[in-house]
């Protein structure tokens, strides 16, 4: 590691127990309950417009729970399959795995597997049901770009997904916006009759053809929606513990200016299999402007990287200048 790794260790100390630092308290724990609970609270109603058969319900549960399990179960095979990400050793990225160890090592968790995608996107996330079956992966072209320290945030933002469980979270979230979009589809075929059949007489269902029609678009949209909630309180949680791990917040905020404008000058084709994995990355690989912000993954950049600037504030950790052109905060050699 050398003297990249020492100056690293000296200004990346953890600080969660010194009482020099104090956590802003964003309570996405509990958001994140709120948002389950609306999930379960819309998959009801549609299945009682649909006519409350249990058999219905049990069917699409069924469907969700077994997509997500899949994509729970393999996510590390699919998510690296997906970007063509191969595994590394320690002789061809030390530095790498020098981070990956003393972070692992802080958190008292095992070790994981590390492998490099062959995309100059910058960009990097984690995988894995759990820290036993976890990987890391990071792009070249986030390697280019960001030093030693931004690194570090990046890794300790990454091993915090895999030690919150969000791989699972994801996966519970995902089962429930399919429940609720096919829940949502089955409106159109039954939800008329069958409400249509209990109660009126004179053929018009409670909902109405153009009730069915609504539910159909808007559930699926509804669920996306809050899928995407779930996801972003998540990403905020892993930028809290992710700092507190590396005692060095302004490390990542400082990563996720220089990440941003990498997108810019390299944005990821949005292809059906990078989109399925871009949820997990750090920051979202495709440009998202104007409406389309509505449907991120991740929340505003500008947003996180001013917590995190609070979050320093708060520990007196030292600073990065943010006003530095993307690539001018130190160098590396990975």
């Amino acid at each position: 590691m050398g003297r990249n790794g020492e100056a690293s260790a000296a200004i990346g100390t953890l600080v969660p127990m010194n009482g020099r630092l104090r956590m802003h308290n964003h309570y996405n724990g509990l958001k994140t309950a709120i948002l389950f609970a609306i999930m379960w609270a819309i998959i009801m109603v549609i299945w009682w417009a649909t006519g409350a058969y249990v058999d219905t319900l049990v069917y699409y549960v069924a469907v969700g729970l077994g997509m997500s399990f899949v994509s729970y179960w393999f996510s590390d095979r699919l998510a690296l399959a997906s970007m063509h990400a191969q595994p590394v050793s320690e002789q061809e990225a030390p530095q790498l795995y020098a981070i990956v160890r003393e972070l692992s090592q802080t958190a008292g968790k095992p070790m994981p597997r590390i492998y490099i995608a062959p995309t100059e996107t910058p960009n990097a996330f984690a995988t894995g049901r759990n820290e036993r079956h976890a990987a890391v992966c990071c792009t070249q072209g986030i390697m280019r770009i960001l030093d030693y320290r931004e690194m570090r945030g990046v890794l300790g933002h990454e091993l915090m997904h895999v030690y919150n469980r969000d791989i699972r979270t994801s996966a519970i979230a995902g089962a429930m916006a399919t429940v609720i979009t096919y829940l949502g589809y089955s409106l159109m075929y039954f939800g008329n009759s069958t409400r249509n059949d209990r109660d009126s007489d004179n053929g018009a269902g409670a909902l109405g053809a153009l009730g069915a029609l609504l539910s159909m678009i808007l559930a699926p949209i509804a669920a996306s929606l809050i899928q995407m909630a779930i996801s972003r309180t998540r990403e905020y949680d892993a930028d809290e513990d992710g700092s507190v791990l590396t005692g060095d917040p302004d490390a990542l905020a400082s990563a996720l200016y220089k990440i941003q404008y990498g997108i810019v000058q390299n944005p990821m084709p949005a292809t059906a299999t990078d989109q399925s994995t871009a949820a997990m990355m750090i920051e979202s690989p495709f440009s998202a402007k104007g409406f389309s912000r509505l449907f991120s993954t991740h929340p505003p950049t500008e947003d996180r990287i001013a917590r995190l600037q609070q979050m320093a504030a708060d520990m007196g950790a030292p600073g990065i200048d943010m006003g530095a052109a993307p690539g001018a905060v130190g160098s590396h050699r990975y």
